[in-house]
């Protein structure tokens, strides 16, 4: 029989919180007039959220049932990706999203709605044997979904621990048929100016653009989003699809994407064409390498307001770092 050694960050499966748990727990709050502001930290997008006069998990709840691919959720979890912290409160996730496309604020959940979400389709192309599009439910149902528990570290000190569903990017990797001579793999997220207003602000690069080595895509957390809390994502969160590095900065991990081309140039991203000087290519997660205007050595968790140490690669050196090995003279952590 195979024994797994566990590890020393790893929780079991039975300390983390239920979602049915948080859920009623919030409701009574709301019944009782009671904000998350009132009783945690770190919640502005939750008392945007009220503010507007929606209820961001109701109105998500309500929308499952118009997902062509509701049938898939929730999917079953895999064991061997744990976490050293109970899982983020749905409500604090899905309220506090840094989505410029539609504001440059954490309160964008509300905008977001505005992203129709199918039709959609998802192009493939560059340095591939075929290039070809795919239609977003074709494609969600060729693999099998899986669901994992990551932590989520932003560029700007706030973190979370959620549970994303998806398959692993090396099976899309695989399935795109890539020529040798493919050293990395972009991803442009959609552009429409009807639905998001960003899109007028032509000071940015749009549209929003990132990239990673095919190693890095091949590694085993890489991870192709669909769904989040045994749901289909809501789009403020990166419906239909998005990617997720878990030894990144959040914004290595582009959201809503359309095109993903393989190319033998490494691709300047979205913030490294506008702020090089702060974000650079491979944005891995150190607590010893500062942002240039703040510290890394912390970060503030969404909902409760702890602090925690910063981990290096985010938790996840024993899977990524040996990806590294010889770059010397690389800016690896910014």
């Amino acid at each position: 029989m195979p024994i797994r050694r566990r590890r020393g960050w790893d929780l079991p499966a039975h300390a983390l919180t239920p979602e049915a748990a948080v859920l009623d727990r919030r409701r009574v709050l709301a019944a009782l007039g009671l904000g998350a502001g009132t009783v945690a930290a770190g919640a502005f997008g939750l008392r945007t959220a009220f503010g507007q006069g929606r209820d961001p998990i109701g109105w998500w709840e309500a929308q499952v049932g118009n997902d062509p691919t509701r049938d898939l959720y929730p999917a079953t979890r895999t064991g061997t990706y744990t976490l050293d912290r109970p899982l983020t409160e749905p409500r604090e996730a899905i309220t506090y999203n840094n989505f410029y496309e539609f504001g440059s604020h954490k309160g964008i959940w509300q905008a977001a709605q505005r992203l129709p979400l199918r039709p959609w389709t998802l192009t493939i192309d560059g340095l591939v044997a075929t290039p070809r599009t795919v239609d977003i439910d074709e494609l969600i149902r060729r693999f099998p979904l899986e669901e994992r528990h990551y932590r989520f570290r932003c560029v700007e000190a706030w973190a979370m621990a959620v549970p994303w569903t998806g398959f692993p990017l090396a099976e899309l990797v695989r399935w795109a048929e890539p020529l040798g001579s493919a050293k990395y793999i972009v991803f442009d997220t959609f552009q429409d100016a009807r639905v998001a207003p960003g899109f007028r602000q032509t000071w940015y690069p749009w549209p929003y653009q990132d990239g990673l080595t095919i190693a890095e895509a091949m590694n085993e957390l890489s991870l192709m989003v669909t769904g989040i809390y045994g749901k289909p994502l809501p789009p403020q969160m990166g419906a239909p699809l998005r990617v997720i590095t878990p030894w990144k900065y959040g914004f290595k991990q582009p959201k809503s994407i359309v095109r993903i081309s393989f190319t033998d140039q490494r691709p300047v991203s979205f913030w490294e064409k506008l702020q090089g000087n702060e974000y650079g290519f491979w944005a891995n997660v150190n607590p010893e390498v500062p942002h240039p205007r703040w510290s890394q050595a912390t970060e503030r968790m969404l909902g409760t307001g702890e602090r925690r140490p910063t981990l290096i690669w985010n938790g996840y050196g024993e899977y990524v770092a040996h990806l590294y090995d010889g770059l010397t003279g690389e800016r690896l952590f910014a």
